[in-house]
């Protein structure tokens, strides 16, 4: 570490105030006792031993400081900066003791934050990886306990070989489906999923995304529909690809908390000029309040059990938000357990909605 003194004089000016005004009036009543000088002698006797004394006093006290505290103020530094700390790499030592000791402060309260923080990514990663290892290991098994089976001998029954090699297909189609998942947060994190963006319509896309998920929405007998039936297109600009799998992803999630019999709901609303509020509600089983702060992270499930028979990758909310984000929008939510989830996101209008 370069090391700067930040010198502070107020100690050996002080201190050789103390010293000379009492050595000066000590060895001037002394004068006046033994000799017999007049007044004026004596002043400018005072005068030039107060100087003398004083500079003498300041010059030694100040480099005793220096020799003394300093050296020793400099090894707290030279430990502290053992812990690579950016705050004193590079910075002048004071010895001051009232701004080494905020200093430090400053450094032991950042430090604490900083372990705690990395005590919350330690339990995160764990989780992570915990839950990483479950999304593939199930899959994996299923499709190895159907390739065993036919390698025992089921192989030679046709019947059984094309309905075991079928579903073992659909364990490897998982795979990749939450492989590919994977790949794009990556990429978005990081920022290497390049957006094309367009004008199109949103009430076109929804109601594509309807047409889509008819099918699944019909074996919970669950309703789509438009908040307004008669809503009028509405142009936005983004990356349509994208914003299709993010409404396609909020819908499926309703869908797959969703009563049977329920109804999902999407609305547009006009914000201000210039932005669209897409809003996705349904009146499912909902979310408790204290899962709604994590209901983003990835492979995070608030149905631990029941949400993995559904399918999915357990990333679907995960990558809403980090194209969401990467659109330089806002995403939100509200749920009430229960009663239902309203997930809403704004969209930049085109210009040819701005007026």
């Amino acid at each position: 570490m370069k090391i700067s003194f930040k010198k502070t004089y107020r100690f050996a000016v002080i201190s050789a105030l103390y010293i000379s005004l009492f050595s000066t009036i000590f060895v001037m009543l002394l004068v006046t006792m033994v000799f017999k000088y007049t007044p004026k002698s004596i002043f400018l006797f005072g005068a030039i031993f107060l100087f003398f004394i004083y500079t003498f006093s300041f010059i030694v006290i100040q480099y005793r400081v220096e020799r003394f505290i300093y050296r020793r103020v400099k090894k707290i530094y030279d430990d502290v900066s053992l812990l690579e700390s950016s705050s004193f790499i590079n910075q002048p030592i004071t010895t001051d003791m009232e701004t080494l000791t905020q200093e430090m402060k400053k450094f032991a309260t950042g430090k604490k934050l900083e372990i705690e923080m990395l005590k919350v990514r330690e339990e995160y990663r764990r989780e992570f990886l915990g839950n990483v290892s479950h999304e593939l290991k199930t899959p994996l098994f299923t499709v190895q306990g159907y390739i065993s089976t036919l390698l025992d001998g089921a192989m030679d029954d046709k019947i059984i070989r094309k309905k075991y090699l079928k579903r073992a297909e659909k364990g490897v189609e998982r795979l990749i489906y939450i492989v590919e998942d994977l790949d794009m947060i990556t990429k978005l994190e990081v920022g290497d999923l390049n957006l094309e963006f367009s004008e199109f319509d949103i009430v076109e896309l929804i109601q594509n995304v309807f047409d889509l998920l008819e099918m699944k929405a019909d074996k919970k007998k669950i309703t789509l529909a438009f908040e307004n039936y008669h809503i009028q297109p509405i142009f936005v600009k983004g990356d349509k690809d994208k914003l299709q799998q993010v409404v396609e992803n909020l819908i499926v999630n309703s869908i797959k908390y969703g009563k049977e019999g329920g109804l999902t709901e999407v609305s547009v609303i006009n914000l201000t000029k210039k932005k669209v509020l897409v809003r996705i509600t349904d009146n499912g089983e909902g979310i408790e309040k204290q899962n709604l702060p994590r209901i983003f992270e990835r492979f995070y499930r608030v149905n631990k059990s029941g949400s993995r028979s559904e399918g999915g990758s357990g990333l679907g909310l995960a990558i809403v938000k980090h194209i969401i984000e990467a659109h330089k929008e806002k995403i939100y939510v509200e749920s009430e357990f229960g009663i239902g989830s309203e997930f809403s996101f704004t969209m930049t209008k085109a210009k040819l909605n701005i007026s």
